[in-house]
């Protein structure tokens, strides 16, 4: 029998006629009901935080910090609960889970350390300007299925730093930890200050179009963001949309191959690749590229696959059915093409969105493996012999999220990184994401910036006090 979660709106947790299933992605089996957020609790909501504005809004900063840290000490206490329904509901391995989940901890921890800037001066006339940072009112948080608990948090603990008031959406495909998420934090917060509503698809729409809502700050696709930007254009609302990526590694003949390989085996294929800063075009230089290939191949044959509860599991599943066969139809293109698989490239039969990685033997530039972002558990290891070369094709690409450059010359790989066109550059890594430090995206991979004193400022206006 299915569980049954409750939504949280305006301090009350809420159980719905109409709900929703949520899969477990390994078995395909129902594993909870959650509720399918109306039009009319979604307006209820909004007025209510609407109205809890007013008085959050003029909560002293050092008040707000300290229902972070409550916030963040409630999520640690419950931390295995919370890392279980992850991996239930979103098939990554349980150790990854419990990963994201103490995430949260530190990320709320952080925000609630930081402080909103002021700039004060006295011009010649002997008049003092003031230059503060205030809240906008109602942000809209919306979560995507690959990280959903520590995505929605990287929005709502600035969000409510700031003084905003939030709702948060996650996605339909795993609300369950953040479902849960609300429940705990139900009793921290005033009423109507922190929401979250569950919903299908035009929940998304409804809340980005809504009048009440000053703000949105999305996570998910491209092609997702660029409808959220024009249903919140007719009230001008402030966004934040940090999208998708097609991340170029650049790997240089001077590295340990097996070493390398290995990290970026993991760039590739965390969370089955399901990540918007996965190493999506591995470039390798000629004079190492078959030794490259052969430890890359190595590592992914060694992976354990399986459901994300069972010991030892690296790799879980695909995490819904869309995207599944997404994937599918990008490795059946990739073979109809006639580009070669240096692993993987057939799925298996039986229950659950599994996918072996796949590796693609150097596909010309504009195969759809190269081009695409795929979102799952496929890579093209890609030759290059020049460096001129190497950061022209890396930057050609639509998105400019993420990159790596590899080299046992740390001074040449900077020369490197600051040469592409990406809003983050790991040197000698991948994946390190910190919140004291911002992150963006160029070109379509979004628009402002989460984390950091910057990304805290995503959720503030300019006011200026004259006199």
């Amino acid at each position: 029998m299915s569980e049954k979660f409750k939504l949280l709106s305006n301090g009350r947790l809420l159980a719905l006629p109409a709900t929703l299933a949520v899969l477990d992605p390994a078995t395909e089996q129902v594993i909870a009901e959650v509720p399918d957020c109306t039009a009319e609790l979604l307006d209820a909501t909004v007025r209510a935080a609407q109205a809890a504005f007013a008085g959050w809004s003029t909560t002293p900063l050092p008040d707000r910090a300290a229902r972070l840290q409550a916030l963040a000490h409630r999520i640690g206490d419950h931390a295995d609960e919370l890392a279980a329904l992850l991996t239930r509901e979103q098939g990554k391995p349980l150790a990854m889970a419990r990963a994201e989940v103490l995430g949260c901890v530190h990320w709320c921890r952080s925000f609630a350390a930081m402080a909103l800037p002021v700039a004060e001066r006295t011009d010649a006339a002997g008049i003092r300007w003031v230059t503060q940072r205030v809240p906008l009112g109602v942000v809209a948080a919306i979560a995507p299925w690959n990280f959903p608990l520590s995505l929605a948090v990287w929005k709502l603990a600035p969000a409510l730093l700031a003084g905003n008031t939030v709702i948060v959406k996650p996605s339909p495909f795993t609300p369950l930890a953040t479902l849960r998420l609300g429940e705990l934090a139900a009793d921290l917060f005033p009423p109507g200050v922190l929401n979250v509503l569950s919903g299908g698809d035009d929940l998304g729409p409804m809340l980005t179009a809504h009048p009440g809502i000053a703000k949105v700050a999305f996570t998910g696709s491209t092609a997702t963001g660029r409808r959220v930007m024009a249903s919140a254009a007719p009230t001008l609302k402030h966004l934040t949309l940090e999208l998708g990526g097609n991340d170029a590694a650049i790997v240089m003949p001077d590295v340990d191959v097996a070493k390398v390989a290995r990290r970026l085996f993991m760039g590739a294929f965390l969370n089955s690749g399901q990540v918007c800063i996965a190493a999506k075009r591995i470039f390798v230089h000629d004079s190492i590229y078959a030794a490259f290939a052969a430890a890359f191949v190595a590592a992914a044959k060694a992976a354990p696959m399986g459901p994300g509860h069972q010991e030892g599991v690296l790799l879980g599943p695909v995490q819904n059915r869309p995207q599944y066969e997404r994937v599918k139809d990008l490795i059946a293109a990739t073979r109809d093409a006639g580009h070669r698989f240096l692993t993987g490239g057939e799925v298996p039969e039986g229950p659950g969105y599994f996918i072996p990685p796949t590796v693609v033997d150097n596909p010309p530039d504009d195969a759809r493996v190269v081009v695409e972002e795929p979102f799952g558990p496929i890579v093209p290891l890609l030759r290059f012999s020049d460096v001129d070369e190497v950061v022209r094709r890396a930057n050609d690409s639509e998105f400019g999220l993420g990159g790596s450059v590899w080299s046992a010359d740390v001074g040449q790989a900077r020369a490197i990184a600051v040469r592409l066109q990406a809003g983050t550059v790991w040197i000698n890594n991948v994946h390190l994401l910190d919140p004291q430090s911002p992150f963006a995206g160029r070109k379509q991979s979004g628009i402002g910036a989460e984390n950091g004193i910057e990304g805290l400022l995503e959720f503030t206006a300019i006011q200026t006090l004259v006199g």
